[in-house]
């Protein structure tokens, strides 16, 4: 069993920036891709970003592209999502979640991943 913990989230302005960390206690996360998804008030879950498990492959959804970043230190058992200029409409809870590590491949799938945190919440003001 994996046990994911995000932290980071709070209160943000528009235009700043947050870094979002998922680590884990158990197991290690380096034979997992890893991904950020997001749920705002009313909405469904989103993707947001995913990581290959070494980190080689990265993928962002295209409202964050330029803005967000996903990184990972598997030494740390730790993933991150850097997000700068945030705006209003990124205010949501974002969850971190675990998939399948092979090769290179990460999912912007919901349905991919089978480990999943708590969620922390991130609100923008304007």
């Amino acid at each position: 069993q994996v046990q994911l913990e995000e932290a980071g989230g709070g209160l943000v302005q528009a235009g700043g920036s947050l870094r979002l960390s998922c680590a884990t206690s158990g197991r290690t996360l380096n034979t997992y891709a890893m991904g950020w998804f997001r749920r705002a008030p009313g909405m469904e879950r989103e993707f947001v970003a995913g990581i290959s498990w070494s980190g080689g492959s990265t993928y962002l959804a295209d409202s964050v592209k330029g803005r967000f970043t996903i990184s990972r230190d598997n030494d740390k058992n730790t993933v991150y999502l850097q997000m700068n200029s945030i705006k209003p409409v990124d205010t949501g809870v974002y969850y971190c979640a675990a998939g399948t590590g092979l090769d290179e491949v990460l999912s912007t799938d919901y349905d991919y991943y089978f480990y999943w945190g708590q969620g922390t919440q991130v609100t923008v003001s304007s």
